[in-house]
């Protein structure tokens, strides 16, 4: 089945990168990945310093952990995808508490170095949504697949549960290009025997009302959809 990709696809049509290189891609990502560092701290990250309430909140953790369309960008507080995910939980009687450690403009080189410190929190599930800014700037797929990896790696042997997410690349990037990035999501879930939803935009992408005016991150009916695609990757992980 054909998939369409999320930043990337957009992104290219935005610019009017028809046709344009990695070179040219790496150029423009910057232009993209500006925006987040105009927001206020709060909304780039998307990771509220911990309450009173959060410390006195016992439950098992969730982790989000990933860039802009796990940190909401530009949604409102409570309109993100981890927001909806634990409205869905709630609603199934899982005991968790989901915690969104989005922050836009990551890529897996970020990932990596910021995942010691998701380890540090203990979480039971950590949630994986790296690589589309890789994409964009044409990063060497090699660094890319080592990156996730090193994530993967640093998450099982912490003894945390994992799901993986995935994306996909617009037609321009070229056949092989587009051929290994979506490679290395399904190699990285095989080698670490991890669940992974294939595409995190599906049935958002492209649908009216599911898409910011940006084209490239999701309303928040599209996050209560983005949601709804996580969730049964990650039930099977937990208990009641």
């Amino acid at each position: 089945m054909r998939r369409f990709g999320f930043v990337l696809i957009v992104a290219a049509t935005v610019l009017n990168l028809n046709g344009c290189r990695t070179d040219r891609a790496s150029k423009e990502s910057s232009t993209i990945d500006s925006r987040t560092n105009d927001l206020p701290k709060e909304d780039a990250t998307a990771m509220p310093p911990p309450t009173a309430k959060d410390s006195q909140d016992k439950r098992p953790l969730i982790v989000a952990f990933g860039d802009s369309l796990t940190a909401g960008y530009g949604m409102e507080a409570g309109q993100t995808y981890p927001d909806y995910l634990q409205a869905d939980l709630d609603a199934h009687g899982y005991k968790y508490r989901v915690v969104n450690a989005g922050i836009s403009g990551n890529t897996t080189k970020d990932g990596v170095e910021r995942v010691n410190s998701i380890v540090a929190m203990k979480p039971a599930v950590v949630i994986v949504e790296f690589g589309g800014n890789d994409g964009l700037r044409g990063l060497r797929i090699e660094d890319t697949r080592a990156n996730l990896d090193k994530i993967l790696e640093t998450l099982k042997t912490s003894g945390t549960k994992v799901v993986l997410t995935g994306i996909t690349l617009p037609p321009n990037y070229g056949p092989d290009y587009i051929r290994q990035f979506d490679a290395t999501y399904a190699l990285l879930a095989q080698k670490y025997h991890v669940p992974m939803l294939p595409f995190l935009l599906k049935g958002v992408f492209g649908v009216d009302g599911m898409m910011q005016t940006d084209q490239t991150h999701a309303t928040a009916s599209g996050n209560k959809i983005v949601a709804g695609n996580v969730l049964p990757f990650v039930t099977p992980l937990l208990t009641k």
